[in-house]
């Protein structure tokens, strides 16, 4: 009947409208698990919930929940371990969904423990398969459907109305329209018939990277993702998000997957795997290729490309950049903000006289001697600041410990901006750095750790030969 097994069919009463600040009073749940003949078993499950804060009087008189009604009710805290069972691993589904989804994820929040979920709204549902029709609401659909409904504007009484909908929808319109409508607003993958069926369903939802094969010995494309069994499935939407997507799917005989424990670790990964294994489709290999920095030297910029860049003089450079091109713009962008000569900076080339932004009065006469070279070359570093590359914040060798999903910790290695290796175990790490230190410039690798630094989430432990584990070891921010 449905294209995904597993539903659960949630309304939750409130305290108001806001999912940050304000509380639930009722939760109710329909289940549905598909058996293996297509039939739905159906299980209800519906409870008050004490918000631990006063119900505005009318929003009791909305809902009939009393102040009194839960004043005995558990606590959300008490009940989450029950709520996170009957959702685990089902299609959330709700009527304006983004509402009960955000409450649900905001208290599970102020616990500290995650919640995510694949989410279907039957608003949007309702919007694809009746475009013609105005008013989506659940008032609306209740009545333009005759839905026999009990307690409304009760948790349970509405979870069961968007289940009758949802019934409705496939005793009226054509079976495929409504698995159609679904599997787009899901993004529900359509996998090609050379894949097993469980190919999505084996990859966990974590971190790592993923590696797509033809009928070679080499991959066709590599990728990674916060969560490997989303985005591999992304690639075989019914809505192909590029001609490259399109290509795999004709193409493709299995996946093969790593995991990390973060998203650190699936990027450095993948960078390996990118360079080492060379897949075809994996466009992002030539931009790395064609990465570098930017160099001030006597007051003109020079481009670097990755290949001639020393991981050890890549503090003060400028950048970086996915390519010449993209760092020629950026610094197009400060010579214009800052009124720069373009001469100076060789961004134009001609024998004498003014440059073009001088004509237009845009520059302050480096060009013509109305500004000195010192002046214009000091006002070039200042306006390159923001894309300076800090100095190394560690003495030397330094290690980032990355905690994912269950036991796994991985241990990543770096020295001035370029990663060295990643350890699973202390004899992995102290082989790490108690080996000869190589490493080369890698653009999403420098980017995403001055990014952290920037925003001081990046945690470097100093690593030492032979005490690679001390616990107390000095920390950089």
């Amino acid at each position: 009947m449905l294209p995904v097994s597993s539903f659960a069919f949630v309304d939750l009463e409130t305290t108001g409208t806001r999912a940050d600040a304000d509380r639930i009073t009722e939760i109710g749940i329909v289940r549905v698990d598909l058996d293996g003949e297509g039939l739905p078993q159906v299980a209800e499950w519906s409870t008050l919930v004490d918000p631990e804060v006063p119900i505005p009087p009318a929003i009791q008189v909305l809902t009939g929940i009393t102040d009194s009604m839960v004043a005995s009710a558990p606590t959300f805290s008490t009940i989450a371990g029950d709520v996170a069972q009957m959702l685990g691993g089902r299609v959330f589904v709700a009527h304006n969904a983004r509402f009960d989804y955000g409450f649900l994820k905001h208290a599970f929040a102020r616990l500290e423990r995650p919640f995510a979920a694949r989410v279907l709204c039957t608003v949007r549902l309702s919007r694809r398969l009746f475009p013609e029709v105005d008013g989506h609401g659940l008032d609306a659909l209740i009545a333009r459907h005759s839905l026999a409904v009990s307690d409304r504007h009760r948790a349970l009484g509405d979870a069961r109305a968007i289940w009758s909908f949802v019934q409705l929808l496939y005793r009226e319109r054509q079976r495929e329209d409504v698995d159609g409508a679904i599997r787009r607003i899901l993004r529900l993958p359509s996998l090609p018939p050379q894949l097993a069926p469980d190919a999505i369903d084996v990859l966990p939802e974590s971190s790592g990277v993923y590696l797509f094969y033809g009928d070679n010995p080499l991959p066709l494309y590599v990728g990674k993702s916060i969560n490997l069994r989303e985005r591999v499935g992304a690639h075989f939407s019914q809505d192909w998000r590029s001609e490259t997507d399109l290509r795999l799917s004709q193409e493709i005989r299995r996946i093969e997957f790593e995991e990390t424990a973060g998203e650190l670790g699936a990027l450095l990964r993948e960078s390996v795997l990118i360079k080492s294994r060379l897949p075809a489709y994996n466009r992002a290999l030539r931009r790395k290729l064609e990465a570098g920095v930017l160099e001030i030297v006597d007051g003109v910029p020079r481009f670097v490309a990755a290949a001639g860049i020393d991981g050890a003089k890549l503090s003060g450079s400028y950048g970086p950049f996915a390519s010449r091109a993209s760092a020629r713009a950026a610094l197009r962008q400060r010579a214009s903000d800052h009124r720069l000569c373009a001469l100076r900076l060789r961004l134009e080339r001609r024998a004498g006289g003014p440059c073009f932004a001088r004509q237009l009065a845009r520059c302050d006469g480096a060009c013509v001697g109305a500004e000195s070279p010192a002046s214009h070359d000091q006002r070039l570093v200042n306006a390159m600041a923001p894309l300076m590359i800090p100095r190394w914040p560690a003495a030397g060798l330094a290690l980032v410990r990355e905690c994912g999903s269950g036991e796994r910790t991985d241990v990543h290695l770096f020295r001035d901006w370029c990663w060295l290796g990643t350890a699973r175990d202390d004899g992995e790490l102290e082989d790490l750095v108690e080996a000869p230190q190589s490493a080369a410039f890698d653009l999403d690798v420098v980017k995403l750790l001055v990014r952290r630094y920037r925003a001081g989430t990046l945690r470097l432990i100093a690593a030492h030969a032979g005490d690679a584990e001390r616990h107390d070891a000095p920390e950089y921010a």
